[in-house]
């Protein structure tokens, strides 16, 4: 039986595969799926740090960065210095911008196909990763492997 890990990581890359597939087949083949909730913040918001971006997509600030520069990488958006030198505020390109409609309509079909296929599992995949994710806000994932942890 494969860990938890391994599922998780898996599912992701079926459901993350089907979406990068739907932008290649857009002609966005560099787009990738973990983008869209950056893009959809700076679309609704505009311009901002990378810090208040990682707050407002609900990662971490690493994670933000390291997406905000593949995204700068591929043409997505630019990075230019915040008003005290120190940061770096990332707006959207113009190309990005083109392409608003059809990612605002990925995310559209993908909220659609996962109630869907929510409506096949014994319970809400949405609704139990929440829940995980809080109990693990509560107490972490290390202090609950060391707790079990005997060398």
């Amino acid at each position: 039986m494969a860990s938890l890990g391994t599922l998780l990581r898996h599912v992701h890359e079926v459901m993350d595969g089907a979406i990068a597939q739907l932008y290649a087949d857009l002609d966005m083949p560099d787009y990738r799926p973990r983008f869209s909730p950056t893009v959809r913040v700076l679309a609704a918001e505009g311009p901002m740090a990378i810090r208040d971006l990682a707050a407002a997509v609900g990662v971490t600030h690493s994670a933000a960065s390291q997406t905000v520069h593949q995204m700068s990488r591929a043409g997505f958006v630019t990075l230019e210095r915040g008003a005290d030198g120190r940061q770096r505020v990332v707006h959207l390109t113009e190309r990005t911008r083109a392409a608003l409609p059809a990612i605002e309509a990925e995310w559209a079909a993908t909220t659609r196909a996962v109630a869907e296929l929510e409506k096949e599992l014994p319970a809400p995949l949405t609704a139990v990763l929440e829940a995980t994710a809080e109990a693990l806000r509560r107490r972490s994932f290390h202090e609950r492997v060391t707790a079990h942890h005997r060398p």
